[in-house]
């Protein structure tokens, strides 16, 4: 009698061609993502000598078109009758201007203005890209399995964080920061051409209509589900970029980390995202999809604290940072998936992309004002403090949402069926 064998098997989502390339190139771009979000402060500190306060404007410079750009550009894309060309558009653009950092460091003509004026531009058309994508997600996935298909790609985001900052620092310590930055552009242009190999059936543009740009803010405020669920995550974002504008900055000057060993930390405790990934679906199933979003509101910040705590030995400093990165990743991970299938399954398509720009503009937005407020509040009470202040802060997103319905939601039926969202 023969032995069976075996074979590995494919999660069903991935054997749709169109969803599996859509996945593909979404997982290259995160791996280039999460290089250049290592290389690129790491440029600004090594090679241009920047301060607090710079880290602070350098973060906010590539997170403030949410708040200029949101609103417009949802309503461009719910016109739009291809989501899919913006994005391919969108990631070629981005291409070309991140490799003016290493074409200038080379030249000898690198400035700080530069990354502010390259922050700003890339973050505007990941803007775009952003709202594009979420419209072009129901496109390609059935609402039955909008959570298998956020943990999938959510699982591609855990593998970016444990491979990109080891790679990336790898790649600063040898070839120096600004040149570890053009890994992230050739990421897009293989974004590029996964998109341009999919074809999906999208939703028709949506009508011209009076009060298009402020359909999506009244949509979203109207709704008991929606509106808790954003001032949470705002709630979390706030205080949590006051807390990310300096962590680099702390790492390696106050606990002399560096940056191949930040990039091994930081890659390190992508293990505990991919676990919070690869068990997401399975809590999900068994608390509720909206227990699951309150866990990982406050599993996320709540590991941050051994940041500010992390002292004496050099060992035991590695350890503490080591140990925040993989309970914060683990938590992300349960909100993120959580929140962004609830999210997907509450709105309707005719207005998808301009909620998603209302959301974007509040969420999105507040996160570079908690930027500017992490570069600025160390003159009053110091690095140290501004860390514990982002930490503990991040916990009171929760609050929102224990008086909400939220906590009640077990699935994304009978969410759908229960809740008329936004009426």
């Amino acid at each position: 009698m023969s032995k069976p064998s075996w074979k590995p098997s494919l999660p069903p989502l991935l054997r749709d061609r169109a969803f599996r390339r859509y996945w593909s190139g979404a997982t290259v771009s995160l791996l280039g993502d999460r290089i250049s979000g290592l290389a690129i402060p790491l440029a600004a500190i090594i090679s241009l000598h920047a301060g607090p306060s710079q880290m602070g404007a350098l973060t906010a410079a590539g997170l403030v078109p949410a708040l200029l750009f949101s609103v417009p550009l949802g309503v461009w894309v719910d016109r739009s009758h291809s989501k899919r060309r913006l994005m391919i558009a969108a990631d070629i653009l981005r291409a070309v201007l991140i490799s003016a950092i290493p074409a200038a460091f080379l030249l000898g003509h690198l400035s700080l203005a530069e990354l502010y004026a390259v922050a700003f531009l890339v973050g505007s058309l990941g803007l775009l890209f952003q709202l594009a994508q979420n419209s072009l997600f129901p496109a390609l996935v059935e609402r039955e399995r909008y959570v298998d298909a956020s943990a999938l790609l959510q699982g591609s985001r855990a593998v970016s964080y444990l491979a990109g900052p080891s790679i990336g620092g790898f790649l600063v310590q040898v070839l120096s920061a600004p040149i570890a930055v053009l890994f992230d552009a050739l990421s897009y242009l293989a974004s590029a051409l996964a998109l341009l190999g999919i074809s999906p059936k999208e939703p028709p543009p949506a009508p011209r209509a009076k009060g298009d740009a402020g359909a999506g803010l009244r949509f979203l405020w109207g709704s008991p589900i929606l509106r808790p669920a954003l001032l949470a995550v705002a709630t979390v974002n706030l205080f949590n970029y006051i807390f990310s504008a300096l962590f680099l900055l702390y790492a390696s000057r106050t606990l002399h980390v560096d940056a191949a060993l930040i990039g091994l930390i930081a890659g390190l405790g992508a293990i505990g995202t991919m676990s919070g990934a690869l068990v997401a679906s399975r809590t999900s199933r068994r608390i509720g999809v909206g227990r699951t979003f309150l866990l990982g509101t406050a599993l996320f910040p709540a590991p941050l604290v051994l940041v500010p705590l992390a002292g004496g030995p050099h060992l035991l400093v590695l350890a503490l940072l080591l140990l925040a990165e993989l309970g914060s990743g683990f938590g992300v991970m349960l909100l993120d998936i959580s929140f962004g299938a609830l999210w997907t399954a509450s709105l309707p398509d005719e207005i998808r992309a301009r909620v998603n720009g209302a959301f974007s503009f509040v969420n999105n937005g507040i996160r570079p004002i908690g930027a500017l407020l992490g570069g600025a509040l160390p003159t009053l009470i110091g690095i140290h403090g501004t860390l514990w202040l982002g930490a503990l802060g991040a916990l009171l997103g929760c609050l929102w949402l224990l008086p909400s319905p939220i906590p009640s939601l077990r699935n994304l039926e009978t969410q759908g069926q229960a809740s008329p969202l936004g009426t």
